[in-house]
């Protein structure tokens, strides 16, 4: 099978080809003989029935400074002349972002968008996880103060973070001494419209946030995430760093959980974030990483078999 993969993403010129998972994905299509366009979401256009955007044939390869190759631009009708669309630009999750699944939600019945556009949309990580609080750690959504420090006072220490963040940007621990609470969330209030999470802070993070990448609604690998020196935050883009590890009886339990939801909504790529071995934090549809370094420690394929899952999408349509 030869697909055509329209993949929508960040400036492909500026990516770090050692752990980017779209980067990645983009390497195995091209290996199963599919045709890559590149196109960035700004350049969707929308008339009638048709969805089109300015894409260029690209290229990859795995060489730090020459990584790909353009051939000409040109009019891609992604209703028509494309089979998949990779729906893998960075958050944040705004109104841009929103926008753009409303466009490709109008050919999701004749090309096949992965992540599920609709679902995206109604699927934001913070939110979403929210259905499955019974694996959460205790949580709140808030723009008041005295909600966050009457939650505080509950939990002794809390971290807040922006709804919509992403990569472990403007994440904060506050202790039982409350000190800097009220500055903090009048500066969320100020940066933020929406509501803020507020969750009990897990000591347990010292140990690693890890990070379960699920396929089509199955276990295809997980990597452990440590914090950096004087950092609560794990994340790989603010400085923590990968380790090998194995799922927990309970992580098994909520990925068993999650699974046939995801399937359902069409969310063949997803990243869902454990501490602890047993808390879950967040469920990331909207570009999911970590493939890279599973398969670093465990020799998984996960490139692989989300095509795996794609092609068998495609030709079950």
């Amino acid at each position: 099978m030869s697909l055509t993969v329209a993949v929508q993403m960040d400036p492909i010129a500026g990516i770090n080809i050692a752990g980017d998972s779209t980067f990645a994905l983009m390497l195995s299509a091209q290996a199963r003989g599919h045709r890559l366009f590149h196109y960035s979401p700004e350049d969707l256009n929308q008339s009638g029935d048709r969805v089109w955007t300015r894409a260029q044939p690209v290229t990859v390869q795995r060489m730090i400074g020459d990584h790909f190759a353009f051939g000409d631009p040109v009019s891609l009708d992604l209703g028509e002349q494309a089979d998949v669309v990779l729906m893998r630009q960075d958050p944040p999750f705004d109104l841009g972002y929103i926008t753009a699944t409303h466009l490709l939600e109008r050919i999701s019945d004749r090309t096949l968008v992965v992540n599920d556009p609709a679902s995206v949309r109604n699927a934001p990580e913070k939110l979403f996880v929210l259905d499955y609080q019974r694996f959460m750690p205790p949580t709140l959504i808030t723009r008041s103060v005295d909600e966050a420090r009457a939650f505080l006072n509950e939990h002794g220490s809390i971290v807040v973070k922006p709804l919509h963040g992403n990569g472990g940007k403007a994440i904060f621990k506050i202790d039982a001494d409350a000190q800097n609470l009220s500055s903090l969330i009048e500066v969320f209030n100020t940066a933020y419209r929406e509501p803020h999470m507020v969750q009990a802070f897990l000591p347990a993070v010292a140990k690693g946030d890890k990070r379960i990448v699920l396929v089509d609604g199955e276990v295809a690998g997980a990597v452990n995430r440590l914090p950096g020196a004087g950092e609560i935050r794990s994340n790989l883009a603010v400085g923590g760093t990968a380790a090998k590890t194995e799922l927990t009886p309970r992580e098994r339990e909520i990925c068993a959980a999650l699974g046939p939801e995801l399937r359902r909504r069409g969310l063949i790529f997803v990243g869902i974030d454990v501490i602890g071995g047993e808390w879950l934090t967040e469920i990331n549809v909207t570009s999911p990483t970590g493939i890279v370094a599973i398969e670093k420690f465990d020799g998984t394929d996960v490139a692989g078999m989300i095509w795996d899952a794609i092609e068998a999408r495609v030709a079950g349509r």
